[in-house]
């Protein structure tokens, strides 16, 4: 039975849907833990700061989610305060290709919100089963783009009872930066962070990150830029099936024209004690090629380091791969392998702008920065209101 709208109201200045129906109230933007609920959740929704009696730790404490509906994937994680950082305790992942044919079309095309649709209802049974106290649920340039992206996020909340927020440019590239910032070297001067999308691509340049007293440190934004293009656009106007070496530079050439504005702004001082950071799914693909992974490993992946020269090895090596065989590489698979070398042109053309001499891979980003983002604004890292580790 879909799930029927029955009020729908503003709290601190988001609105937020209230929904009946056969699992009881289900969270939209910001769950009841900001409000009194209109009524109690079938599922147990609470403030977190009032546990039930003999509760702690895991049972009693807040159970926050983040969800990211990129234009390529759908992924949530579900996490608990855990000392100065949080712990994860589900999490989600699934290749819905939303943004599918929307730069040349202009809309979302019914198989795309059908796919997105799905992978929303597994997002919102996870929530409900961890008993998610607060949540956010974003979207980004897929349904900035389309034409019917509203239409689309009415239906999610009218099938689903989920408030997805359409967030700019910015606010994914902050985000971003908040995810990645644990992992800085913190010898650097600095860090060009990266995130290859599936229809934009942010760039940030990062100073040294500022500790804090308790969380996460800080990202310390010098400038930042939304490029126009991930891998599904970049790929739907070049080819992705079929790429060859001179289709590969086009490619680069287009995107290394988006970054030159932003490369006369913040280039200057050349890449000297700097980093690249890059978060992605082009940029964990490339490091599990060169890893000669048989299965993807997160724990090898995230943090790991990769030299200028090994980054080149790996892209000479997809260029010279079939689709077929980029379709049986276990680090590609059927869902990437239109797309793998439409993100290497976007990274090749961002190492052409920034030429650092390390990259460090993280398989981590917006979801990570919601989630430190609100446990921050909750107070959960500071005097009185640390989290107890989970």
């Amino acid at each position: 039975m879909p799930h029927r709208v029955r009020s729908a109201a503003v709290w601190g200045g988001r609105k937020v849907l209230s929904v009946s129906g056969e699992a009881g109230e289900i969270p939209g933007l910001d769950p009841a833990v900001d409000r009194a609920p209109l009524t109690r959740a079938r599922w147990g929704r609470r403030s977190p700061d009032r546990p039930r009696a003999g509760e702690s730790g895991d049972q009693g404490g807040p159970t926050y989610a983040a969800l990211d509906l990129g234009t390529n994937n759908c992924r949530l994680l579900v996490a608990r305060p855990a000392g100065d950082g949080f712990r994860v305790v589900d999490a989600f992942s699934r290749i819905v290709r939303l943004g599918e044919g929307v730069s040349l079309s202009g809309r979302l095309s019914e198989a795309a919100i059908q796919r997105a649709v799905g992978a929303l209802a597994v997002c919102r049974a996870k929530m409900k089963n961890r008993g998610v106290t607060r949540a956010r649920l974003i979207a980004t340039e897929a349904c900035r783009a389309a034409e019917n992206g509203a239409e689309f996020r009415d239906r999610v909340a009218n099938e689903l009872g989920l408030v997805l927020e359409v967030i700019d440019r910015e606010t994914e590239a902050r985000l971003a930066a908040t995810g990645c910032t644990p992992l800085i070297d913190p010898q650097a001067e600095g860090v060009v962070l990266f995130d290859i999308g599936g229809g934009s691509s942010e760039l940030v340049r990062l100073d040294r990150s500022q500790a804090t007293r308790h969380g996460p440190p800080l990202p310390r934004i010098r400038g930042w830029v939304s490029l126009p293009t991930g891998v599904v656009t970049l790929a739907e106007r070049h080819g992705g099936i079929n790429v060859t070496r001179e289709s590969y530079e086009a490619m680069v050439v287009e995107v290394g024209g988006y970054i030159a504005p932003f490369l006369r702004e913040h280039g200057e001082g050349g890449t000297h004690g700097i980093h690249m950071l890059g978060t992605s799914g082009t940029v964990t693909t490339i490091a599990g090629v060169h890893l000669d992974l048989k299965r993807y490993d997160r724990n090898r992946v995230d943090g790991c380091w990769m030299s200028t020269a090994e980054i080149a090895g790996v892209v000479d090596r997809l260029l010279a791969m079939s689709y077929e065989e980029r379709v049986a590489s276990p680090c590609i698979g059927p869902d990437r392998a239109d797309l793998v070398l439409a993100g290497c042109a976007i990274l090749e053309a961002i190492r052409r702008a920034f030429p650092c001499p390390r990259l460090r891979v993280a398989d981590r980003g917006l979801r990570e920065g919601m989630l430190v983002q609100m446990m921050r604004d909750d107070g959960v890292w500071g005097s009185g209101g640390q989290a107890a580790a989970g």
